[in-house]
């Protein structure tokens, strides 16, 4: 039986099932993980129908907006707690990942930063390290290719930095 085509009809409710459930045709014959994926589907359908009608009603639906710090903010506040507040500061995987995949980028880590992320990176280790240096390297090289390029210039400028610190 095909999951995608399974209906959905309302079914006059026990007293034990809550009101608004569906009964699925043919639900017995679904695996538990069978079960989770159809349900997921409908939710989405039905939430998707909800949509429209009120689209249809003219009214918006409210929308949520999540106002918190950028990932830009929060690995630079990671690396400022580093710097200057060990004692508070916890390493974080997702935070110094972005720091190695943005630390050529002047936009988003600023000079005075750079300075700070130089110093963390002194303490880099294992596959994190190499891979660095080899990025840097190929920034380098990159470099040599594009002399009147001045944004490849200046994250080669970068990236000898961090040979030079790492090698």
């Amino acid at each position: 039986m095909d999951l995608c085509f399974v209906l959905v009809r309302q079914i006059s409710e026990p007293p034990s099932r809550p009101k608004g459930t569906h009964e699925l045709e043919g639900e017995e014959d679904l695996s538990p993980e069978e079960r989770r994926v159809l349900e997921r589907k409908m939710k989405k359908i039905l939430k998707k129908e909800a949509k429209k009608k009120l689209k249809a009603e003219g009214e918006t639906p409210q929308t949520t907006e999540t106002s918190g710090p950028t990932p830009t903010q929060q690995a630079l506040d990671y690396l400022t707690c580093w710097a200057e507040n060990r004692s508070e500061w916890k390493f974080q995987k997702t935070r110094q990942t972005w720091l190695l995949q943005h630390m050529f980028d002047l936009e988003k880590i600023p000079d005075e930063n750079f300075l700070v992320l130089l110093q963390y990176l002194e303490g880099l280790r294992g596959g994190a390290r190499d891979i660095t240096v080899q990025k840097a390297l190929a920034l380098v090289e990159e470099s040599g290719k594009a002399p009147e390029d001045i944004a490849v210039q200046q994250r080669a400028h970068r990236a000898r930095e961090v040979i030079q610190l790492l090698s």
